[in-house]
């Protein structure tokens, strides 16, 4: 990995002064640390290199769009999360009060609004229709699954003459936003393509915390809750819950954090061993006579033999590992002759439609008003991202790169087993 592996695309140069007054701007020479532990800092001082570092995000004084002729859309892709309403709104909002533009169009349904064949008209948004969309779950938008044809898409936003185009959406959907923007570059067209990461799975490569991650966590506790209540409520009582979390499982450890109530954590980073987990589980009951398990939906996969099967992302579909360990529990202590009382909860879409919560109302907040700033600056092909709590520019193709992942050894897990307690190894 290279410096030039963070060198944000520009459209040209930036000749028009902004209209926003009464704020500071950033420099273009401010520029973010990628690492933060001073031995990395010292190998690339000893090289006489500049350290790695992202591009900053914010408003910038002269910009590349005139907004009095510009155009812009907004789409919403893959699955629902809290939060995506207010990103909406902020967008909408920044550029209509902070930069004069007028002409705002909402996709519908994901990238099938930018293929005509679907036949899913673009509405006009203005701030009077997005004034209290911040309070709903979900998105007003809707959205939709699947790859779209990158050529048809850019055919759509040149007859509209779209000039900045604001993806918001997962690691598919920025290989979408990705693949319309190279196609842009390869037609010579002025677009400006601007992701705004949303993964309830917090699992977007070089960013921070995505939003809506809080708000996850925030309500997967009260399935937790309810969890501990009912297996501390009933003789040998076992309360398990299975949370999102495809190939990263964030939401299970820091669920597990913010209630250490939770006595098991299994994740897709941490292989683990049925008959040693159940063994595990049964030292747990003969002590304490209760116990809570958080799984996440893509821990344990390799129990199972691949279906091969395939959604409308491109994803692998995974066996439902909840309603296996529930069984597979239940069938363990009967055979033993050990009577438990075991009560499964999958609160996935109950979490992933809630309204943000206050912290990430916040966060969508600024992260919208980067993605314009970012915009109206000629960013092109990247994203909006958060790094040492700072607002951010990160290529795209930097952000698909790889899956970000718990690390086994790092401090996250090391947190989640001195929390649970269960055995560091269940192999």
């Amino acid at each position: 990995m290279t410096q030039q592996d963070f060198t944000i695309e520009k459209l040209g140069e930036c000749t028009i002064q902004s209209p926003i007054k009464g704020i500071n701007f950033t420099d273009e020479k401010e520029h973010i640390l990628y690492h933060r532990d001073l031995d990395s800092l010292k190998a690339y001082l000893d090289k006489g290199i500049d350290p790695l570092n992202f591009e900053a995000a914010g408003p910038r004084e002269k910009i590349f769009f005139d907004p009095a002729n510009l155009s812009c859309g907004i789409v919403t892709c893959g699955g629902l999360c809290p939060g995506i309403n207010d990103v909406i709104r902020s967008i909408v909002m920044s550029l209509h009060y902070h930069y004069g533009v007028k002409s705002i169009f909402g996709f519908r349904y994901g990238y099938q609004g930018l293929v005509p064949e679907y036949g899913h008209k673009p509405i006009m948004l203005t701030p009077r229709d997005v004034t209290q969309i911040n309070e709903m779950g979900g998105t007003i938008l809707a959205s939709s699954r699947g790859n779209q044809d990158s050529s048809v898409m850019v055919d759509t936003l040149e007859q509209m003459k779209i000039g900045i185009l604001f993806c918001i959406g997962g690691d598919g959907t920025q290989h979408g936003a990705l693949a319309i923007s190279e196609e842009a570059a390869r037609r010579g067209l002025q677009l400006s393509v601007i992701g705004i990461p949303k993964t309830i799975d917090n699992d977007i490569s070089f960013v921070q915390k995505t939003f809506g991650f809080e708000t996850a966590v925030s309500e997967a506790k009260r399935a937790t809750y309810a969890a501990h209540v009912e297996a501390v409520g009933a003789p040998n009582g076992i309360g398990l819950v299975k949370l999102m979390g495809r190939d990263s499982g964030f939401i299970a450890a820091y669920t597990v954090l913010v209630d250490n109530q939770v006595n098991f954590c299994l994740v897709p980073e941490v292989p683990f061993s049925l008959d040693v987990f159940l063994e595990a589980l049964k030292k747990r009951l003969e002590a304490r006579q209760h116990a809570v398990i958080v799984v996440a939906e893509g821990a344990g996969q390799d129990l199972f033999t691949s279906s091969g099967k395939h959604d409308a992302s491109g994803n692998v579909k995974y066996t439902d590992i909840g309603i296996y360990l529930r069984d597979a529990i239940k069938e363990y202590f009967k055979t033993s002759g050990m009577e438990v009382n075991l009560k499964y909860i999958d609160p996935s879409y109950i979490i992933r439609s809630q309204p943000a919560n206050p912290h990430d109302s916040a966060f969508c907040l600024l992260m919208g008003y980067s993605a314009v700033h970012a915009g109206m600056a000629g960013r092109t092909g990247m994203i909006v991202g958060y790094w040492n709590n700072l607002f951010t520019h990160v290529p795209i193709a930097l952000s698909v790169s790889k899956r970000k992942k718990i690390e086994p050894k790092g401090w996250v897990w090391n947190s989640v087993l001195a929390s649970t307690g269960q055995p560091a190894s269940m192999i």
